[in-house]
């Protein structure tokens, strides 16, 4: 398996415009973006007190399939939407910083990681000729990974409110949440 990011490139599709690369279309959609953008006058504080935790899955629109609002939330993405070291820190700024109190974890049906192991890091050691500092946290039962990550944010010292924590597994092909009971 390469690990290296030219590896499997794909051929544009029929039609595709291919006169610049992906950054280039995304600085003139942000040029048209801000052309009509109006200050919303709000802070960093989420409306609506939440976080969510998610994985960076591009299928998953998470404002879409939970009816938010630029402002209602911070959003916390990684890959499996696993809850490192680094979502702790997030999700600590969020609650004592910014004033969060609910915590929504999202893991999918689908996800990538289901498919890898901690083998991801051997193969990249061999590529780089460095080992990665950190762990794939790859799974195979996305059920039980939500509990893993539920208990993992209560029983963090550095949070503050844990007590309205609940994780979901959404499903791809249907847009649905499911809950998982932490037990």
């Amino acid at each position: 398996m390469s690990t290296s990011a030219s590896a499997g490139s794909a051929a544009p599709s029929p039609g595709a415009d291919t006169s610049g690369s992906v950054t280039d279309r995304l600085v003139e959609a942000n040029q048209n973006y801000a052309a009509a953008f109006t200050d919303p006058g709000m802070d960093a504080r989420p409306v609506l007190r939440v976080a969510v935790v998610a994985c960076m899955d591009a299928r998953l629109d998470l404002h879409a399939a939970l009816g938010l609002d630029l402002g209602d939330c911070h959003t916390i993405r990684n890959a499996g939407g696993v809850v490192t070291d680094d979502v702790i820190r997030s999700l600590t700024i969020s609650q004592r910083a910014l004033g969060t109190r609910s915590i929504v974890l999202i893991h999918h049906t689908g996800c990538g990681l289901e498919s890898l192991t901690e083998e991801f890091r051997h193969e990249l050691e061999l590529e780089v000729g460095q080992r990665p500092t950190w762990a794939v946290e790859a799974f195979r039962d996305v059920d039980q990974d939500v509990r893993q990550s539920m208990q993992k944010v209560r029983t963090s010292p550095f949070l503050l409110h844990t007590d309205d924590v609940r994780g979901f597994v959404f499903d791809v092909k249907t847009g649905l949440l499911r809950e998982i009971d932490a037990a």
